[in-house]
């Protein structure tokens, strides 16, 4: 990712190192054209349509954390080709509120704000768009975020789910009530056994990396169940082969720290974790691993589960077909 006023599409120093390390410098330079500044039109009705989405962005303390904001249809919206609305309010006790807590009120001018990464996923079609920027809240109080990057990624690893109209436990479908309906959060500084099963049966996450200078960004992973692993307070995931730009992978390298968001898609219950991240680049313990081309760690610090923070529920349809077996023996 740029920085903020750097042409888009120019990475930083950690991103070039990675891309570096891994090989794929020409290619990366290549997909980068693909980084624009402006919100296109389609990536507007895009938008328009989801109904729940992800952030991510790093506290006072610098430690990163990735959020999930829902709403009906419309909450979020472009504004105009640099500006996106977000009208939803976190769950009472998301570590993301307290986040927010420092961005600028009032309408800032382009370039001040918090750095925030912004990921819209649709998953029942496989599609997602990023947006990298700085947000603020509007004088309307929704969050607003000034867009430095825009770009798509490829559907591979996006489970295909279904969201469900009337969830079990009758909870409208408005982010609104998220925020009143969610239970007080509990947080610590260690996994519980629950926590660990949670993670253990995840085909999917989110996570939040942030380069203090360059930017915060909020990426997708996913596997099949099992992909992530737990020991004590460290978790082990592979990294799979991507879009070679590694945002991610490059903002860890600058700075070891990372946040993920881990959703019961049938709860609608969060998990979120921040702690000191790192990449493993041992070739043998990526080849322990099917498909992995390295192995990325997470040495979890605190712990914020929140129940019933999101009133969306979501049916799985299909697993992606690129997911590679989450055992070296192919069991799941």
């Amino acid at each position: 990712m740029s920085s903020p006023g750097r042409p888009p599409g120019v990475y930083h120093e950690g991103e070039l190192a990675v891309q570096e390390r891994a090989g794929v410098r020409d290619m990366a330079a290549r997909i980068g054209r693909g980084i624009h500044a402006l919100i296109p039109p389609a990536a507007a009705a895009f938008l328009r349509e989801r109904r729940l989405v992800f952030l991510g962005a790093a506290d006072a303390a610098g430690r990163p954390w990735a959020a999930a904001l829902s709403g009906p249809a419309g909450f979020v919206q472009a504004l105009d080709a640099q500006a996106v609305r977000i009208a939803a309010a976190p769950a009472r006790g998301d570590p993301f509120g307290e986040v927010v807590e420092a961005a600028p009120r009032g309408d800032a001018a382009r370039g001040a704000g918090i750095l925030v990464g912004f990921l819209a996923v649709d998953f029942a079609a496989r599609r997602r768009v990023r947006v990298n920027g700085r947000l603020t809240i509007g004088e309307d109080g929704a969050f607003h975020l000034g867009a430095d990057q825009v770009y798509a990624n490829c559907p591979k690893y996006i489970q295909a789910r279904h969201v469900d109209d009337a969830p079990a436990d009758g909870r409208p479908d408005d982010g609104a009530a998220a925020g009143r309906l969610a239970t007080p959060a509990r947080r610590g500084s260690t996994l519980t056994e629950s926590h660990r099963e949670l993670v253990r049966r995840a085909d999917t996450f989110m996570i939040a990396t942030v380069h203090p200078e360059a930017g915060a960004d909020c990426s997708h992973r996913g596997g099949r169940p099992g992909f992530v692993r737990v020991e004590g307070e460290r978790l082990t995931w592979p990294d799979y082969v991507g879009n070679a730009m590694f945002n991610t992978l490059g903002n860890i390298a600058a700075y070891p720290r990372a946040g993920l968001l881990f959703v019961d898609f049938e709860r609608g219950s969060t998990l979120q974790l921040t702690g000191r991240a790192g990449i493993d680049w041992r070739s043998t313990h990526a080849e322990a691993v099917p498909g992995a081309e390295r192995r990325v760690t997470l040495d979890v610090e605190e712990v914020v589960e929140v129940e019933h923070a999101l009133p969306l529920r979501f049916r799985l349809l299909s697993y992606s077909p690129f997911n590679p077996p989450a055992h070296p023996d192919g069991a799941e």
